[in-house]
């Protein structure tokens, strides 16, 4: 694992299509060999660049300077895969300690606002951190990954320029979603719990999710790269254990278009499941214990 630091962060500009992006070389890996950030501004389809610069300046006005560090997009926007209507958008706001319960309303106040406001986006989420945690040790190889990686600076220093480098490893495969089993509990009370045809579907989206980017980073370091594709994802997996290439079909195919169907949503829980998280455990060991208060990542 390399773990050179990256210079002096630039602010974000604004998304529009001019512009260069970093070339990624093989298996979504720079030519050093570690993970290339897979998403960039200049990447972000025509129709969303209003959402990304609307985003922008609502962030801004709602949390302040004084407790705003930074703001970044993830997902498909960045990646330049959005379909308008379908695609939600993704936002991660950084701020200097831990968020209060009325920034926490003010989040969810700004989902609905961006979500009403823009036709093109499908939903909108926003993930509140604080820099000393996902600077903290603790989360070097997890949260600290999905900044460095995963998202694309949209305001204030880019924490990438404080974090390492990070290469398809076995730690970072423990680290990043090595709690499945930690999950599947929670998994199966929703399931019994739900009640309509759209609470199955909510569910199962997000278990489809979950199951292939694990059983994808199970398979990580002996594939040598890095794929956010659901499809790519499903189908190195597939490489590997080829007894179970069908189901993590299923589950790649659920998380881009969700399953009411009970049937579905038991294999993915009750069969996949409980299987990938048995040997992920026997591959990758178990992701370090977080406090009570911090749920696994669904």
């Amino acid at each position: 694992m390399s773990c050179t630091f990256r210079g002096p962060p630039g602010a974000a500009q604004p998304a529009r299509r001019q512009g260069t992006v970093k070339p990624v070389y093989e298996r979504g890996l720079n030519r050093d060999g570690a993970i290339a950030r897979e998403g960039a501004l200049d990447k972000v389809p025509a129709a969303f660049v209003p959402v990304v610069d609307a985003a922008r300046t609502r962030i801004a006005e709602t949390f302040g300077a004084g407790r705003l560090h930074s703001a970044y997009l993830y997902g498909s926007i960045p990646r330049g895969t959005a379909t308008p209507g379908v695609s939600d958008l993704d936002l991660l706001v950084v701020l200097h300690d831990e968020a209060t319960d009325a920034e926490r309303a003010a989040a969810r106040a700004l989902e609905a606002t961006l979500d009403s406001s823009f036709p093109q986006i499908n939903g909108v989420g926003i993930v509140l951190g604080s820099t000393r945690v996902l600077l903290s040790e603790l989360e070097r190889y997890d949260g600290g990954f999905f900044v460095a990686c995963l998202c694309t600076p949209l305001l204030g220093e880019d924490l990438a320029g404080r974090l390492p480098r990070y290469g398809p490893t076995s730690l970072l495969a423990r680290e990043t979603n090595g709690d499945l089993a930690l999950l599947l509990p929670r998994w199966r009370e929703r399931a019994a719990e739900a009640a309509t045809n759209a609470d199955r579907k909510v569910l199962s989206q997000g278990v489809g999710r979950r199951l292939v980017r694990t059983g994808f980073t199970l398979v990580m370091p002996r594939w040598g790269g890095w794929t956010s594709d659901m499809a790519q994802s499903a189908e190195v997996f597939g490489r590997y254990y080829p007894e179970r290439a069908g189901q993590m079909r299923i589950a790649a195919a659920t998380g881009r278009v969700p399953s009411a169907d009970p049937a579905v949503l038991g294999m993915l829980i009750d069969d996949l499941g409980p299987w990938l998280a048995a040997e992920y455990a026997a591959v990758h060991g178990q992701k370090a214990p977080r406090p009570a208060t911090a749920p696994p990542r669904s």
